[in-house]
């Protein structure tokens, strides 16, 4: 059996070029530092423009992370007009992740997609998304803080699902920070846990030979309960199998 670790790709963040500053890609130390923590080697990719390319770099991972991001999808590629909560991404991050999600769908590599990435990848393979959740969705709750950045609230978890298998039983609390939200998942999607209003707060692959997991929380930030490692712990067990299944973690451990 081979000692080598998992090798997991993150996607980046990225700025355009400025007057003042060249353009400029990036990733939060959270993402490497936690698929580190759960025994992956993190490799970071760039917006490459060729599909060649990204199906070469695909091709060396055992898993992805698709990052969260601190600006929004454009509504305007999705047929909605844009609120004025919404800043969107650059053009060039969106593209290269839209097209990251399309061939890591088809190529069937185990998943872990966080905020951004989780909506974008749902967007992707065909399913929808809630533009501003405050107006969109009613009687919401509050899912992020302009002020604090440690809103925490409660998820109802789907028994039997991934996060079922993750989290265990009982009451879970997660992070929240986003305004945008999945509204309805894409077919090969099923929801695994919402929020208390009903906004979908992680999804999974019915495909049980994909390990696809879309959550809406951020385990890698520094907001996160020590509850949240064992997502990138399941993830990673999962990527070390030649053939991912609902994996059952360690009791859980002390928030």
């Amino acid at each position: 059996m081979s000692d080598s670790k998992p090798v997991i790709g993150l996607n980046c963040e990225f700025r355009a070029a400025r007057k003042e500053a060249p353009a400029l890609s990036w990733t939060t130390g959270g993402y490497y530092d936690s698929v580190t923590a759960a025994g992956g080697l993190p490799i970071m990719i760039p917006p490459v423009a060729s599909d060649d390319d990204l199906r070469q770099y695909l091709s060396m991972l055992d898993g992805l992370v698709l990052t969260g991001c601190s600006l929004d999808l454009d509504p305007v590629r999705l047929g909605m007009e844009r609120d004025p909560a919404t800043r969107p991404m650059p053009a060039r991050r969106e593209d290269f992740d839209r097209r990251l999600c399309r061939l890591a769908a088809e190529m069937r590599i185990p998943v872990l997609a966080i905020g951004a990435g989780m909506q974008t990848l749902n967007v992707v393979c065909g399913g929808s998304i809630f533009q501003n959740v405050p107006l969109d969705v009613p009687k919401a709750m509050h899912h992020r803080d302009p002020v604090e950045s440690n809103l925490r609230h409660i998820i109802d978890i789907v028994p039997g699902t991934r996060v079922d298998a993750i989290y265990g039983p009982g009451e879970i609390r997660v992070n929240s920070m986003h305004h945008m939200a999945v509204d309805q998942v894409a077919r090969q999607f099923r929801v695994s846990a919402t929020a208390p209003d009903g906004v979908i707060e992680a999804y999974e692959s019915i495909d049980e030979d994909w390990y696809c997991l879309g959550i809406q929380w951020h385990p890698e930030s520094e907001t996160a309960s020590a509850l949240d490692m064992q997502v990138f712990e399941n993830f990673l067990t999962a990527c070390s199998q030649p053939e991912p299944a609902i994996l059952k973690m360690p009791a859980r451990k002390a928030a």
